[in-house]
């Protein structure tokens, strides 16, 4: 008899576990809960979350609450008597008494080597402190924020070329591909859980727009992860004085040189052969960019239409 599950996700990290859930006959899933619609896009268009988008394609029914803690949310699940929640990049803390209808209470598709990393941002802030590795945990879930006993993990090495779109995707299919084995063998008894080790957890708090400033004193591998960790968003920045004005200029895609050196955030060279900024350390070879307002551009098509002369300061 197929386990019933009831799904909970927002982001686009979830969409590979529901949909690797909808492809397996070991499950029915009698409700999906999901995010409200939020406004987005220019015209400030209500959109559904992936989830939604995803789990409406399937014909399943989609809740979304305001709040996890809503009473009518935990009545609901409640009368569909779910053998197990799912919760992958839901976005919000779930109470207790939601945890405890569920005969196998519930598991979370984490996208960290848990216990490091808990948190909203664990792709980011693992790029941007030079991680050689990171992975996924599928964890029992706990009432508090990713504390619960470990049931599986498994680890991928972080690339150079990485940056957090890709490691997304990477840790998406990572994920999805756990997941479903280790429902079945936790829901068999064939998986002791472990409990974390508090003393090696650390925390991935949410990215704010600021987080991805520039700062050229810093050394070039630095500002290199910075580059990686904050691609697509909120972008790694810096400000360029053009016209007496200073704008924005988005830092996309970089590589480091260890044997260039000058002032912090002073260009090296601006030619067709390349965008080459020291840092405090080094210097990074800025191979695609994108100025306020316009669009992306590597560094040799930027430099066709906004000529920069070696010496130049870049940031405040």
């Amino acid at each position: 008899m197929p386990l019933r599950i009831v799904f909970m996700g927002t982001a686009e990290l979830a969409c590979a576990s529901l949909k690797a859930l909808l492809d397996s006959l070991h499950f029915e899933i009698p409700a999906v809960v999901t995010q409200p619609d939020r406004s987005r896009g220019r015209g400030l268009k209500l959109q559904p979350s992936p989830v939604k988008t995803i789990a409406a394609a399937a014909g399943l029914p989609v809740w979304q609450p305001a709040r996890a803690s809503d009473p009518d949310l935990v009545a609901g699940l409640a009368a569909l008597r779910p053998d197990l929640l799912v919760v992958a990049a839901y976005g919000q803390i779930l109470p207790q008494a939601m945890l405890d209808l569920p005969r196998f209470g519930g598991v979370n598709v984490h996208a960290s080597l848990l216990p490091k990393y808990r948190g909203a941002a664990p792709i980011q802030w693992a790029i941007l402190n030079d991680e050689a590795e990171t992975g996924v945990t599928i964890m029992k879930m706990a009432a508090g924020l990713d504390t619960g006993d470990i049931l599986s993990r498994r680890s991928i090495p972080i690339l150079p070329e990485d940056n957090s779109a890709t490691l997304h995707e990477h840790l998406a299919a990572l994920g999805a591909e756990l997941l479903v084995p280790t429902i079945l063998d936790y829901t068999s008894g064939r998986i002791t859980p472990q409990p974390q080790v508090e003393s090696e957890a650390s925390h991935a708090r949410k990215i704010t727009k600021e987080d991805g400033r520039l700062d050229w004193t810093k050394p070039a591998r630095t500002l290199w992860n910075q580059v990686r960790a904050f691609t697509p968003w909120p972008g790694a920045f810096t400000t360029l004085s053009e016209n007496s004005a200073r704008r924005l200029l988005k830092i996309l895609r970089a590589t480091i040189e260890d044997n260039r050196h000058g002032a912090p955030g002073e260009i090296l060279q601006a030619d067709k052969t390349g965008l080459v900024v020291a840092c405090g350390q080094g210097s990074l070879r800025i191979h695609e960019l994108q100025l306020e307002g316009g669009r992306k551009l590597t560094a040799a098509e930027y430099l066709a239409g906004h000529p920069l002369q070696p010496g130049t300061k870049l940031g405040s």
